[in-house]
């Protein structure tokens, strides 16, 4: 049996209320996410990462928490969510779920009493102060939406700080009994059948800054302590951080395998991002050796695009640019400062050939791949809509009036479904694609069974193998007495090329997946082709020689 399970993992990020409705309300719940698990199984996912499905007043699209024991009436109740994880349970179907203890909302019981009684237990679970901070104002997260990161509350008359929007009260983790807290919630849920957590906002949970109580020089050791509880309670378990730091700052983040079990790659993804854009394969290819070797027990999780902005701020100031006037022309299209708001299909203009390009990416990267729902079928954007909003539309089922993600009407759903354009729900949705061989579902369907056929991809040790040729990228992964290589051109023009591989190695190789019918590899010393937008994966068995 092979160790650390989330190595060959394919997760598959979804947000409850957006993906299927079984009542009727436009409003996605867990029956609904329950229905649909065979669909999931079908595609060969293996863990889901479910956003925050906690009672909340949903300013924040579900994470700024109002009750961390309990699910929200709007998508169901605790049983619901029960009889869900033991149906993903049947179907192999692991699942992780969002642990939002950064901050809570104002309304949650906690703040409220912090806020109303100097006797109050919670007085000391946020960070507060008699007078405003001179750097108030400085760094924030949400420039344009967000004015200050310290608010002045009348009831208590003091400033209470907030990383994020001043409705998410920060939680003061120096202080132990925020900590006890912490490991309480995490111990809830993992009794309830989950495997583990998505940790938001890592780098700000941690930090020390203003904190009164904090008892440890490097906040890193909080993640040691969650870790230590985390694989106390269930041993298996995981913990995956959204921390888009530093490469200098990632060591720090795993320890020696002790701390955070996965990462998302921002790193990678920015530069993968940008070599789709340009055409060229030398930008990914710095993207992977950027990140700094990281312990055996842990793991990359890679993406394309998730439910945020897709930040550009680890690209050179010039790519950045490049990448705004490509996809971002226009204003409406970026954020805070940082970011593109729209979704992966139309920046790419629909053009099916990348779109199977980028996937057999995502599911070759070194790490562990992580699809963002809607992206299997090449799901748009509502530019329409408020902020991060515009990639958080319902799924699209089916070409029938709701796309078969509820029968309300439109003005009654969660959010609108998209119903314009080249991307509405009766162009781009999963019934039409299941029917078509060569649709990006059918194809990302066949990639991830390959994927999870040849344990190589999650498990190996990864090097470039040269080509000659600056539009493709080739990487090995070499695992046990298995090799596997992948092949991508970026460019739009088809190409001959050699693999700078020992020839023994070549004799052996044989192809796996391919986006078009090649010839057989015959000559070890010979070129393959490839086509513009193409992509070949190939094993090679060392144990047969």
């Amino acid at each position: 049996m092979l160790q650390y399970w989330y190595k060959n993992a394919v997760l598959y990020n979804l947000d409850v209320e957006t993906f299927q409705d079984s009542n009727d309300d436009g409003i996605g719940d867990f029956v609904g996410l329950t229905q649909r698990l065979d669909y999931l199984a079908g595609l060969g996912v293996t863990c889901l990462w479910l956003a925050p499905f906690y009672p909340t007043p949903n300013r924040d699209n579900g994470y700024d928490v109002e009750d961390y024991y309990d699910v929200d009436p709007r998508l169901g109740d605790l049983g619901d969510f029960v009889d869900f994880i033991r149906a993903a349970q049947q179907r192999g179907i692991r699942v992780i779920i969002d642990l939002v203890v950064n901050h809570t909302s104002i309304n949650h019981p906690w703040f409220q009493s912090s806020r109303s009684s100097e006797d109050s237990p919670y007085r000391d679970y946020y960070i507060w102060k008699k007078s405003k901070p001179e750097n108030a104002d400085g760094f924030l997260v949400f420039p344009g939406y967000q004015e200050t990161t310290w608010t002045y509350d009348r009831k208590r008359k003091e400033y209470y700080f907030h990383r994020f929007y001043e409705h998410q009260a920060e939680l003061n983790i120096g202080n132990p009994k925020v900590r006890d807290e912490i490991r309480k919630i995490m111990a809830f849920w993992l009794q309830l059948g989950v495997s583990g957590f998505r940790v938001d906002a890592v780098p700000f949970l941690i930090e020390l800054k203003h904190m009164d109580s904090a008892n440890v020089d490097q906040p890193y050791e909080y993640l040691r302590e969650f870790r230590d509880y985390l694989s106390w309670v269930k041993g298996d378990a995981i913990l995956l951080a959204e921390a888009n730091v530093g490469m200098e700052e990632v060591p720090k983040y795993y320890g020696n395998g002790d701390k955070l079990h996965m990462m998302f790659n921002f790193m990678l993804n920015q530069h993968l991002m940008y070599s789709l854009m340009s055409g060229n394969a030398m930008t990914v290819r710095e993207g992977m050796y950027q990140p700094p070797p990281i312990p055996d027990n842990c793991q990359w999780a890679n993406f394309l695009r998730n439910h945020d902005e897709f930040p550009v701020g680890r690209l050179s100031k010039s790519q950045q640019e490049e990448m705004y006037e490509a996809w971002a022309p226009d204003e409406n299209m970026r954020i805070y400062d940082r970011g593109i708001r729209r979704r992966l299909a139309p920046m790419l203009e629909g053009n099916l050939r990348q779109l199977k390009l980028s996937h057999s990416l995502l599911m070759t990267m070194p790490g562990t791949p992580v699809l963002r729902y809607g992206e299997e079928i090449g799901m748009g954007e509502d530019l329409s809509l408020d902020e991060r909003n515009t990639t958080r539309t319902p799924m699209q089922w089916q070409s029938d009036k709701g796309g078969g993600f509820t029968k309300a009407d439109r003005s009654d759903m969660v959010r609108p479904i998209i119903h314009r354009g080249e991307f509405s729900y009766k162009k781009v949705n999963v019934t039409d694609q299941q029917r078509d061989s060569e649709s990006l579902l059918s194809v990302t369907e066949h990639m991830i069974r390959v994927r999870k056929e040849n344990p190589a991809f999650g498990y190996g040790k990864w090097s470039i193998v040269e080509t000659g040729n600056t539009e493709v990228l080739a990487h090995r992964l070499d695992w046990r007495d298995k090799t596997v290589v992948a092949v991508h051109n970026f460019g739009q023009s088809s190409l001959s090329i050699e693999l700078d591989l020992p020839v023994h190695l070549k004799k052996q190789m044989s192809e796996m997946l391919s986006d078009a019918a090649y010839e057989t590899i015959n000559n070890a010393d010979g070129e393959i082709d490839i086509e513009g937008y193409g992509y070949r994966w190939f094993q090679i068995d060392e144990g047969s020689s």
